[in-house]
């Protein structure tokens, strides 16, 4: 039975920014107009910002290890992969955990956590790169722990989904996925240009122009950041009772059918997206190594952040089936584009096909993941053959919070295969373009699995509230 909300309640949610907020209802309009909004919007914004710097640490290497050469580390290209690679790999999986962390220890105090946690990765590298003589292996180890930034996402987006009613859910989610994305353009805008200003220490090389390079100032300005976040959000968070979920009552997320086809599915879409952001800056150095504006890089990110909102909205306009298929094609397009401008040494070509690429990512990261409660809130429904009762709509959002953490990682993981793709590439060949075919096949499959379980007539027929549903 729902406790009725007194005047004061409805003013302040009990536990309100001390604590633990324990009746929290959302999907009650009087509640959430009264209440639930204003709470839910704030807790928003600095979830952002905390998803937001965690993305930053966790692609900061793609910046940094262009530049390790001419700041004297003697690394192979293969090396410089793998600094790049390590981090994506660790943050896939410590998504599984950070999800878990939400239900343990409560949204707000696990962003603080999880935040002030930036500051050992960022300290490491600083360290490294303002040693000359720092191991290759050390460079590792930073790189693991940069990993912490990866597993921010995860818990994130498991944490807002509790906040927001059913018909707010999937821009709520949108905005917090793409405003977490937009942290690796930030990075990759910011770093070259943060790196030329010689703000303290001594610079650790310079570029073929001539300019001073002053690494250490990209980890230490994310150390800073980090800080601010935790702060912010020890100060403005709120811990819902409602997440609170046993690890026991969250496993039955991994019995479902399609918690596990959405994950292959994410991996074409998000893993697309954040292996090209960790390898484009080596790969446009590895095929065009006159190029020297490397912050142009920043832009791809930036275009699949920003469309992943326009994913969503189409998802919810349309279904999301169609849309992610749809960008499946589309990203082949921009790999047969990539390959032609490697072929040709079109540099235009090259770097329009790449942002085609990234678009079309952010389109599908945004119509599948949205897709995601959607078939959860429809599954409950078919079972209970009825509309869901109160109950069953809090353990439905409890089992997409749990699946939304598998899911993340494991499409996270995709952008792991992405990076050793293009390392495997480039060691035996020199060049990227068999990777970049490899990826066209991965896509063509990716778009079969997406047509079969969702758009093919006979499933359709079958169950039309699973079919990627729009609701």
């Amino acid at each position: 039975m729902t406790t009725t909300l007194t005047q004061s309640t409805a003013e302040k949610p009990t536990g309100a920014r001390k604590g633990w907020i324990s009746d929290w209802r959302p999907d009650d309009e009087a509640f959430w107009q009264s209440t639930g909004r204003k709470v839910a919007r704030r807790n928003l914004l600095w979830s952002v910002v905390a998803e937001h710097l965690g993305f930053s640490v966790w692609v900061m290497f793609s910046i940094v290890a262009p530049y390790l050469a001419a700041s004297g580390f003697e690394f192979t290209t293969s090396q410089l992969f793998w600094l790049t690679a390590v981090p994506n790999l660790v943050g896939s999986f410590l998504r599984i955990p950070y999800t878990a962390a939400v239900a343990i220890f409560g949204g707000r105090n696990w962003t603080i956590i999880s935040a002030a946690l930036l500051v050992i990765p960022t300290s490491l590298l600083a360290y490294c790169v303002m040693n000359p003589g720092t191991p290759y292996w050390l460079f590792i180890v930073a790189g693991v722990t940069a990993g912490f930034g990866g597993g921010n996402f995860a818990s994130s987006m498991a944490n807002i989904s509790f906040f927001y009613p059913e018909r707010y859910r999937g821009t709520a989610l949108g905005v917090n996925a793409a405003g977490g994305n937009i942290g690796v353009p930030a990075v990759q805008f910011i770093g070259p240009f943060a790196l030329a200003v010689g703000i303290f220490g001594v610079s650790q090389g310079t570029t073929e122009t001539g300019t001073a390079i002053y690494l250490h100032n990209v980890p230490l300005m994310w150390m800073v950041l980090g800080l601010f976040a935790a702060l912010m959000a020890w100060r403005y968070m709120d811990n819902l009772a409602v997440s609170r979920t046993p690890i026991k009552e969250q496993l039955p997320a991994l019995a479902r059918k399609h918690t596990w086809i959405m994950s292959v599915l994410y991996i074409g879409t998000f893993g697309s997206f954040i292996g090209y952001s960790f390898a484009f800056p080596l790969v446009i150095k590895i095929e065009f190594p006159e190029f020297q504006s490397l912050w142009l890089a920043a832009l791809g990110p930036l275009v699949g952040s920003l469309s992943r909102p326009v994913g969503g909205y189409l998802a919810d306009k349309w279904a999301g089936a169609p849309i992610t298929s749809l960008s499946f094609i589309l990203m082949g397009g921009g790999v047969l584009g990539a390959i032609g401008g490697i072929n040709l040494n079109s540099f235009p070509l090259f770097f329009i096909s790449f942002m085609v690429l990234f678009l079309m990512s952010g389109v599908a990261n945004g119509s599948t993941y949205r897709s995601i409660p959607a078939i959860f809130q429809a599954e409950a429904t078919a079972t209970a053959g009825r509309e869901t009762n109160e109950a069953e709509v809090v353990q439905a959002k409890k089992l997409t919070a749990a699946a939304l953490g598998w899911i993340s990682a494991i499409g996270a993981f995709g952008g792991f295969l992405i990076n050793q793709g293009f390392r495997i590439s480039n060691e035996q060949t020199g060049s990227v373009v068999i990777a970049m075919y490899v990826f066209l096949g991965g896509y063509v499959l990716f778009l079969g699995m997406n047509w079969w379980f969702y758009q093919r007539k006979v499933f359709v027929d079958r169950a039309p509230s699973l079919a990627y549903a729009k609701v």
